[in-house]
């Protein structure tokens, strides 16, 4: 026994580790930092955040620890059947969960509460990587298209049912997986020009944008050599003005008003007096952090409380307040030593399996890490998601354990694995 776990020891990427540990603890202080009063109460007080959130750390530090003892092929039996038993969990949110800042999104069990959606994730990861690993699977089939569509739309589809759009959209990154699996690439361009189209209605008015798409289409037409294909520029060139004219319908009829608030700040257009007070004081909090910072606990945006969600959706505020853009750099240069590290890991396994879900992984830390980053300096839509292992909450922490530390544990047997 003692040669096993001397043996699991020496297989563990403690560089991972150690990348994990740094953040957990580094985002635990500033937790503490944003609820901090002249009161001087314990980090480790459970009646405030930063006591909640170091029970959080020590259960998920005992999780870890079990994770890695567990034989690495339960991982893989097992993928299925956990994907089902957590989307039946997600499930129940919508018939027994808790209303939470406007989101039936959280089941709460006497004194305890947990937000399934964030599981959803681990469980999407460990599907995916069953499915894809399969003999036969071709991702380029049109069959293998819809079941792995279907797997990933269902939990997605399950939590947008009460209202919780931003955790609905992080399932929209497994698509980046696939692309390393061999998805054909023209799905990233179409991806990329609906995007384009979707900003160009929302900035503009539909027929501007059919104008505009109107004299593109005339100058191909006008190009084009082999008028076989003038049909399908024809067919595009509907598709896409059909699709500017419905982005205004969705957004006029279908979005919810604090939904379409949050998109208006974004793109610099007026709202409501007091819509835009989040991204405002987020954004001088950042600012008036300059190079250095003012200092651990020395925040007057974070201790006066001006910037709402401070430890949870905005924390990236209260980082950039105290330690500055220096602080601010170092901590995104730990995040990316970390995605490195997981793709590093991820490109060796000779376990499809394997690689599959690392790739879940760094994809859905870097998706969180990236809109956490931009909701917190403007740039990017405020959908309410953490920042990985630094935002305040245990639901999210464990989800995020769960999913790096079953990695490590496949990553140790990774000269044993087959497909």
């Amino acid at each position: 026994m003692a040669n096993r776990n001397e043996s699991l020891t020496g297989k563990i990427d403690w560089i991972t580790v150690l990348l994990y540990a740094i953040l957990v603890f580094f985002g635990w202080a500033v937790i503490y930092s944003s609820v901090y009063t002249d009161e001087g109460k314990s980090i480790f007080n459970t009646t405030t955040n930063s006591g909640k959130q170091f029970q959080w750390i020590v259960a998920c530090a005992i999780i870890g620890a079990i994770i890695l003892i567990v034989d690495s092929r339960f991982y893989t039996t097992f993928a299925y059947p956990i994907y089902g038993i957590i989307v039946l969990f997600v499930t129940s949110v919508i018939f027994f969960g808790s209303v939470v800042k406007g989101h039936r999104n959280w089941i709460h069990i006497g004194s305890f509460s947990m937000q399934p959606s964030e599981l959803a994730k681990f469980s999407v990861s460990l599907g995916l990587a069953k499915f894809m690993s399969g003999l036969n699977v071709d991702i380029r089939k049109t069959k293998d298209k819809l079941k792995v569509a279907a797997l990933i739309a269902l939990p997605a589809i399950i939590i947008l049912i009460p209202g919780d759009a931003g955790s609905a959209i992080v399932f929209s990154v497994f698509a980046l997986v696939l692309f390393r699996e061999g998805l054909e690439p023209y799905y990233l361009i179409v991806a990329a020009i609906v995007i384009v189209l979707s900003l160009l209605a929302l900035i503009f008015s539909p027929i501007m944008v059919a104008i505009f798409l109107t004299l593109i289409a005339a100058f191909i037409a006008w190009q084009l050599k082999r008028k076989k294909l003038l049909w399908y520029i024809v067919g595009i060139y509907l598709l896409a003005v059909g699709y500017v004219f419905s982005v205004n319908y969705g957004f006029n009829k279908v979005l919810r008003s604090h939904q379409k608030d949050r998109i208006n700040v974004l793109l610099g257009k007026e709202v409501e007096n007091g819509k835009d007070w989040n991204i405002r004081q987020s954004i001088i909090a950042v600012g008036s952090g300059g190079l250095w910072g003012k200092g651990y606990l020395n925040g007057t945006q974070t201790k006066l409380k001006f910037v709402p969600e401070q430890s949870t959706d905005f924390i990236f505020s209260s980082i950039g307040e105290e330690f500055g853009f220096a602080g601010s750099t170092l901590l995104v240069l730990v995040y990316l030593a970390l995605f490195y590290r997981i793709l590093y890991l991820a490109e060796r396994q000779r376990s499809k399996f394997s690689r599959v879900y690392g790739y879940c992984v760094v994809c859905i830390l870097f998706f969180h890490f990236l809109i956490n980053m931009g909701m917190a300096i403007g740039v990017a839509p405020v959908i309410g998601i953490p920042l990985p292992f630094i935002s305040y909450g245990g639901s999210s922490l464990l989800s995020f354990t769960l999913l790096l530390f079953v990695f490590l544990r496949l990553d140790t047997q990774r000269y044993e694995q087959m497909r």
